[in-house]
Formats: C-alpha cells, sequence, structure tokens
C-alpha cells in the first residue's frame, strides 16, 4: 500500500505543469489517495493496522484534508508504536495551539520529551522548549547533535543570532557532514551578510549531497546574497521539486518574487507555505508585506494579525500592524501597537520614532517630544547615532520643542547635535544663532538640566528635558 502511495506522488509530480514551477503542485491530486482511504479505513475498523500502516492511514487522511480524523489516527500510530518519529512529526505539524497540544492523549513514554520541546519550539514557547532540551541533556543525550541542532533553531526564532551561529558551528565541527537545518544556519549567514562564509557552505553542501533539500536552499541564500534573485528562485524551486512541502523553500521563494516584483507569485508562493504550515509566520508576515505594496491596507492588517498572532512579542509584526492601522487612520490602535513594540524590545529601533511622527501629525507637542527624546536616548545608549539617519529628525524637533518652550539650554544642545549630521546642519546652526538673539534681547536665568520642568508656564504634560550630555560619544 505504501507503494501505491508514493506511486501516486510520483505520477501527480510527474504531472505537474514544468512551465509554471512547483507553483502549480497544489492544484494536482493523487489519485491513489481516495482508494487508499476506503481500503484502509475497511482494515482499520477491522483492527487490522499496525504503526506503520497507521501512519500511512494518518498520511492519506491529511492529503484528503481530512485534519480532524488524521489527528486521531496519528495518536493511535504512536500509541500502536512509540519509537516511530514519523508519527509524531505528522501530528506536530496539524497541532496549532498550545490548547490543542494539551488535549492530546499521547503515550508516556521518553520519546514524547523530544516531541513536546519540538512542539514547544514550533508554537515559539522558545523559553519552555529550551528548559526541555536542558533536561534531556541532563538526562543522557548531552552529546546528540539533534538536540543541539534543535537549540540552534529555537535561539534563530528568537531572533539571537549570534548564540544560534555558535552553536552551528559548533555543530558542524562535531558532525561536518550534516546536511539537515544548514539550511537554517544559511538563513542566519544571509542576515548577517557573511558572504565567504556561507559561500564555503554551498560549496561544501554541495560535494556532500548536491540534491538535497537543504543544499538547494542554501544555494538559493547564496544567490540571494548576491542580489542574483533569478538564480535564487531557480534553487527554491529545485527545492520544491524535491520536497514540495519544504516549508522554508516556498517562504524564500515567496521573499525572491517580492524582490523581482513579482507580487502575484509571491502570494502564490506565501499561500502555499501557509498551506504546509498554519504556523509560518513569515509566511503571514510576507502576504502583509506583499498586499502593502499593492496598497491594500485592509488585507494587510488580516495578515498582519495572523503573523502577531504566532509572534506576539515580536516588534516587527507590531510595528507592521501599527503602519497598516494609521493608513486606516485609526491612530489610537496605531499608537497602541507602536507603543507596545517599544515595550516588548524594538528590535528595528523604529517604533518609538513612528509613534513619535502620529503624535507630531497630530499636534500633540508634548507626547511628541516624549518620544522624540526616548528614540534618542535608546539609540545613543547603543551607541548606533551615526548610524541611525532619522536620530537628527528628532534632534531638530526636540530643539525647536524646547526653543518654543524656552528652555534654551536644551535647545541649544540639540541645535549643537544637529550640527554633527549633514541634513540638519545648517538647521542647527540657524538655531543657535536664534538662541543666541534671544539671549541678547533678555536675560534668561539658567535651567538646570537634570530638572524635572515644573514652572507655571509648562503645560501639564511636558516632557522632562533631554540629557544628551551623558551619551556624548
Amino acid at each position: 500500500m505504501y507503494s501505491r502511495y508514493l506511486s501516486g506522488e510520483k505520477k501527480k509530480d510527474d504531472e505537474t505543469v514544468d512551465s509554471l514551477g512547483p507553483l502549480e503542485k497544489g492544484q494536482v491530486r493523487n489519485e491513489a489517495l481516495r482508494e487508499l482511504r476506503v481500503e484502509l479505513s475497511k482494515k482499520h475498523t477491522a483492527g487490522e493496522l499496525d504503526g506503520f500502516t497507521l501512519y500511512l492511514y494518518g498520511v492519506v487522511l491529511r492529503k484528503l484534508d481530512l485534519l480532524k480524523e488524521a489527528v486521531e489516527v496519528f495518536v493511535e500510530a504512536i500509541h500502536t508504536l512509540p519509537l516511530h518519529w514519523g508519527s509524531w512529526l505528522e501530528l506536530s505539524n496539524l497541532v496549532t495551539n498550545i490548547e490543542m497540544l494539551k488535549s492530546l492523549s499521547l503515550p508516556d513514554c521518553w520519546i514524547k520529551d523530544f516531541f513536546m520541546a519540538h512542539m514547544y519550539t514550533e508554537l515559539q514557547m522558545i523559553k519552555e522548549a529550551l528548559q526541555k532540551y536542558q533536561n534531556l541533556i541532563e538526562a543522557g543525550f548531552s552529546k546528540s547533535t539533534y538536540i543541539i541542532s534543535q537549540i540552534a533553531v529555537a535561539y534563530h526564532n528568537i531572533r539571537d543570532i549570534d548564540q544560534a551561529l555558535a552553536l552551528f558551528n559548533e555543530l558542524r565541527e562535531q558532525d561536518p557532514y550534516r546536511i539537515d537545518n544548514m539550511d537554517t544556519f544559511s538563513n542566519l549567514l544571509y542576515v548577517k551578510s557573511m558572504k565567504p562564509e556561507l559561500s564555503y557552505l554551498a560549496h561544501n553542501l554541495v560535494e556532500i549531497d548536491k540534491y538535497r533539500v537543504e543544499t538547494c536552499c542554501v544555494i538559493g541564500n547564496y544567490y540571494s546574497l548576491r542580489s542574483q534573485h533569478e538564480k535564487a528562485a531557480l534553487y527554491f524551486q529545485r527545492a520544491l521539486k524535491l520536497n514540495p512541502r519544504c516549508l522554508g523553500a516556498w517562504t524564500l521563494m515567496g521573499h525572491e518574487y517580492m524582490e523581482m516584483k513579482n507580487t502575484s507569485a509571491a502570494i502564490q508562493a506565501y499561500r502555499h507555505a501557509i498551506e504546509v504550515n498554519k504556523r509560518d509566520y513569515r509566511a503571514w508576515y510576507g502576504l502583509g508585506q506583499t498586499y502593502e505594496i499593492l496598497k491594500m491596507p485592509f488585507y494587510c492588517l488580516y495578515y498582519y494579525r495572523k503573523a502577531h498572532q504566532l509572534r506576539p512579542n515580536d516588534s516587527r509584526m507590531l510595528v507592521a500592524l501599527g503602519e497598516s492601522y494609521e493608513k486606516l487612520s485609526q491612530q489610537l490602535e496605531a499608537k497602541k501597537c507602536y507603543w507596545r513594540a517599544y515595550s516588548v524590545g524594538d528590535v528595528e529601533k523604529m517604533a518609538l520614532l513612528k509613534l513619535a511622527k502620529l503624535h507630531e501629525q497630530l499636534n500633540e507637542s508634548d507626547d511628541a517630544a516624549q518620544c522624540y527624546m526616548l528614540y534618542i536616548q535608546d539609540i545613543f545608549s547603543c551607541g548606533e547615532q551615526l548610524e541611525h539617519a532619522e536620530v537628527s529628525t528628532a534632534l531638530r524637533y526636540l530643539g525647536q520643542y524646547y526653543f518654543k518652550n524656552k528652555l534654551y539650554d536644551e535647545a541649544s544642545l540639540c541645535a549643537q547635535r544637529c550640527c554633527d549630521y549633514n541634513d540638519a546642519r545648517e538647521e542647527g546652526k540657524a538655531l543657535l544663532r536664534q538662541i543666541s538673539q534671544v539671549r541678547d534681547q533678555i536675560e534668561t536665568p539658567s535651567a538646570d538640566l537634570f530638572a524635572p520642568l515644573s514652572n507655571n508656564n509648562t503645560p501639564i504634560r511636558r516632557v522632562s528635558p533631554l540629557n544628551l550630555i551623558s551619551f556624548t560619544p
């Protein structure tokens, strides 16, 4: 029966229209599935299926989109043959949330801990996943390269790039011929723009096995980093011909089509990724970005919400949501999203800036100044002030804000810092001249830079003076 299933899969792939690439795979059905379902159902009712045939029955049901029945059969297969990891993996693809995971009746077996750790990683419960893997290491699996790779994947999922890279390098030293998870390793090298290392990895994997899905994905990432997006898309298509259910390849191919401005193909690729795994936040986020290019904010909002549900503490999803709300003139919701993005740890340092600009557009000057001040302090504390062009925008606004409120010492400091940036230098000099003229005309008491504002002429919600001195490089 398994041979008949594989034969049907082969015929399905052969019938795919090559001219359109693997994007058409979802439209072709395995004709053997219905016959197999009828036959396996009869044997299942008669109690004649063992662990392997139950696994096959579950796969057939999943392929026919009978997901509820598939879950029940995979659970039965696991009880019958607990050490068959394939059944656990198939079940993991059907679990959509933590409530569903808790509701499953699974056998108490040591391999269950591996499954739970895997599921925690998939459900973005990284802290719990790392604790599970640590328990497994202490239980006697300290030399397991699988566990090391999964811990690296977990760190990759929370964007702890340096830690993930260190673990993958350790993994490569222990198992230099390993191909599993090397596509994830290449994603990290891509993000860090480590072109020589990515090139070496690609050549190394080609020597080991050039027909592996992971090898094709690594080569695709290499060409993408070199901005050869057509070649990159070609290799991701090759990966999908080898395995149409390769989630990463669908998502990465969607990214390449986005780079090539082929939005319709990108949408199709992202949708296929979601069909493979509805928990893939990257595909939902990619769809949101695609519809953003098409200027369809309602669609953006829907897909960004889906991505946010999967990654509630990812600032990028929250910023994208805020931008969508802003385009739909829902300023209050946009403010909440931007502030939440800052609160959870703004990866791209953009949430406060966008919130400040929104307050500025709404003429909420005190709130805008407060956000600009927090933004500058955040950037300066990281030592990245010269790398962020928007710092000059914040300094210009704060300079004018303090000047209008007759806080000339603070305004002077902001104006002086404006002179460090080419695009704000002239405005900074002009503001310094204005301050000098005002001081020549009237005598003003010196302000204590570190004291909070509390004179009678200041608004109730006045922003505290900006301490730029402590952040001077």
